[in-house]
């Protein structure tokens, strides 16, 4: 499957269903490796939740037991690009003080999201606090951040599937994808 057509759109594979597996799987030994016990996984919402559900279960996998919270932050509003002021959109109900954390999110392209999350736990007293990121496009990093653990690097190009959108739709696609024209 290297293209397909979905609402009226040809979508371009980038990264298919079973490498993105295979990835997760990998992460999750190499967070295993790194973060220990008392972990708490914090997926930034939404884009996030396909990749964060499928990690944590690899997770589980690699022997771990990590709690899971979900924060919504933006940056981006409707559009396509960072308007460069992070909201809280909805937080974290768990303690984090004196926890290992790891932060998932979809793109690290920008880092202001990120990095702000990652400032905010801190500020509250986490013991570390990881990133794990499915895509890292750094061509365009406007904050002093790279992931611990990163999936993929991406071209840059505006990517769609596996939770990601474009005005709220492709993110039930299984793979990662890139929408190249309007179809025929």
């Amino acid at each position: 499957m290297t293209t397909i057509e979905r609402r009226g759109h040809r979508i371009r594979v980038l990264f298919a269903p079973e490498t993105i597996a295979e990835r997760n799987r990998e992460l999750a030994g190499e967070i295993s490796g790194r973060t220990g016990g008392d972990l708490i996984v914090i997926a930034i919402l939404k884009g996030s939740f396909v990749f964060a559900a499928d990690l944590v279960r690899a997770l589980y996998e690699a022997g771990l037991s990590p709690e899971v919270e979900f924060m919504s932050l933006s940056s981006y509003g409707a559009g396509t690009q960072s308007s460069g002021q992070v909201q809280i959109l909805r937080d974290i109900e768990s303690e984090v003080a004196g926890r290992n954390v790891v932060l998932v999110d979809d793109i690290l392209e920008s880092g202001r999201t990120l990095a702000f999350a990652k400032d905010l736990l801190v500020a509250r007293g986490a013991q570390a606090v990881y990133t794990c990121v499915l895509l890292d496009k750094p061509g365009k990093r406007a904050a002093q951040i790279d992931a611990d653990f990163t999936g993929f690097s991406c071209p840059d190009l505006f990517v769609v599937g596996y939770g990601m959108d474009v005005a709220h739709a492709f993110r039930e696609l299984p793979f990662v994808g890139v929408v190249e024209s309007a179809g025929d």
